[in-house]
């Protein structure tokens, strides 16, 4: 399947590592321009330097804000003020005892998890929808399904970002754009390793520690390991091309297995 994002512009939330930057580097090896964000600077053009060590003819835009407030939305409308392609992959997350989690750290994981996608989707989707065509991706996890009691906070707000994705889709019925939700299994990023060491302590080499986490955490897994931020990407990739155009209002398993149900 050849993929051509040629001429799309792509914004890709929380790229300067990890699932998002992988993302962002998938899009542009499609041609796409991407646009990295981000609150630092310096992350952001470190980023942007690794994502053309890979892509090298990159078309490659960065903008520094916080997207979980009005102000940090305003300045990468103003730098880019319309999109073809949206991937919403900003995200936090952590493990806390349920009883612990306060107030203000379930908002924060609404605001930054759901209310920052629910923002940018209000600011790029009626132009896509003017132009007759655009793809709007949020990325969730397996967590919105298989709630983990470790992180009742994170899984609470992925399960509304599938709610978010499917109603914006109808929003969005018969323009031309769609709407998902790509539910990512346990992937290998930098967090997620200290998330490991966290749950399974220092002592063992990663891969016996990585093992271990799956072993006693995540058992559900069927490909029983973590999976690479670059097979997440392949499948945003293809959902932002026109081969995807008939699949919408959807939640898109890049679980690994681990959600154990034969439909989403």
């Amino acid at each position: 399947m050849q993929i051509d994002l040629t001429g799309r512009t792509a914004v890709v939330t929380g790229s300067s590592q990890g699932i998002g930057l992988a993302i962002a580097t998938g899009l542009a090896g499609s041609g796409a321009t991407v646009v990295l964000t981000g609150r630092r600077a310096e992350g952001l053009a470190a980023a942007a330097g690794r994502l053309r060590e890979r892509v090298p003819a990159a078309d490659v835009i960065t903008v520094v804000g916080d997207l979980t407030e009005e102000e940090g939305a305003a300045t990468l409308y103003a730098a880019v003020p319309a999109a073809d392609i949206l991937v919403n992959n900003l995200g936090v997350f952590g493990a806390r005892p349920p009883l612990e989690i306060t107030d203000a750290e379930w908002r924060a994981y609404f605001d930054t998890n759901v209310l920052s996608a629910v923002r940018l989707i209000r600011g790029y989707l009626p132009g896509m929808t003017d132009r007759g065509w655009g793809r709007i991706q949020n990325i969730a996890s397996d967590s919105a399904i298989v709630i983990p009691a470790e992180m009742i906070h994170y899984g609470m707000s992925k399960t509304a970002l599938l709610a978010v994705s499917r109603g914006f889709a109808k929003e969005a019925a018969g323009t031309g754009v769609t709407v998902n939700s790509v539910i990512a299994g346990p992937t290998h990023t930098g967090g997620v390793e200290d998330f490991v060491r966290q749950l399974v302590g220092d002592e063992l080499p990663w891969d016996e520690a990585q093992r271990e986490f799956m072993r006693q955490h995540r058992p559900q897994s069927l490909l029983q390991r973590l999976i690479e931020p670059e097979e997440i990407a392949h499948m945003v990739v293809y959902l932002s091309s026109a081969q995807a155009s008939a699949t919408t209002g959807a939640a898109v398993r890049v679980d690994g297995g681990y959600v154990d149900a034969i439909v989403p």
